[in-house]
């Protein structure tokens, strides 16, 4: 399989770069690995860079509480929104409580590097708003079928970065991977598509996580320098 993020060419930075953490919005359909690939995240990251997390459920902070309870950051990093609506309607139409909670977390941490917003699980269609985050993954699940990439969407075809998860899974469901990045990169105009396992080896390790995190690694030197 081919290599997208060592010859992928990074998009323009929404937000204002250097006066602020840089914002990653995390988006995808219920169940396709969000808040394990937060977790992955922040255990690759945290040594190097300071980093907040806010996460989205509609009625309970369950997501939050999983990430504090596998101790990924200081559980003061870690901040639960409960939208109370669609969670597309919190990223993108009505981002008033992710803003609120990112700008209060940032100020009152007083150093973050990076801030990772886990939205909700939702559909194909949902994306973050740029007046929210500066750059955005959207994550798909190999069980889910591999005619999604297919299909398209706003998540597949915008994202900055689309993930195509559980590929250990892709033998029990008969998915076929590589046609999956084959149709996903036919509708994304040359952004890149990884496809990764985050399932934890005999160590714990979730090294399926490595091209996420250096993809990651070179938006922030970017947004920095």
């Amino acid at each position: 399989m081919h290599d997208p993020l060592a010859t992928s060419v990074l998009p323009p930075l929404a937000g204002d770069p250097g006066t602020r953490p840089l914002r990653i919005g995390i988006g995808g359909p219920v169940g396709c690995g969000k808040t394990t690939l937060v977790g992955a995240l922040c255990t690759r990251l945290r040594d190097e860079w300071s980093l907040a997390v806010i996460t989205n459920d509609i009625f309970t902070s369950e997501d939050a509480e999983a990430l504090r309870e596998a101790a990924v950051l200081p559980l003061e990093r870690i901040v639960a929104v409960e939208t109370g609506c669609c969670p597309h309607t919190a990223i993108r139409d009505d981002i008033a409580a992710n803003l609120d909670a990112a700008e209060q977390l940032e100020a009152k941490l007083g150093s973050v590097d990076i801030t990772l917003i886990e939205s909700g699980g939702d559909n194909l269609t949902a994306i973050f708003s740029r007046g929210l985050v500066d750059v955005q993954i959207f994550v798909l699940d190999t069980a889910g079928g591999d005619d999604v990439p297919r299909k398209g969407g706003p998540g597949v075809a915008a994202a900055d970065l689309l993930v195509i998860n559980k590929i250990d899974l892709a033998p029990y469901v008969g998915s076929d991977v590589d046609q999956m990045v084959i149709d996903a990169d036919a509708r994304r105009d040359g952004r890149p598509t990884v496809a990764v396992s985050l399932a934890a080896d005999e160590q714990g390790v979730r090294s399926g996580v490595a091209p996420v995190a250096e993809w990651i690694t070179a938006r922030i030197n970017a947004w920095q320098s």
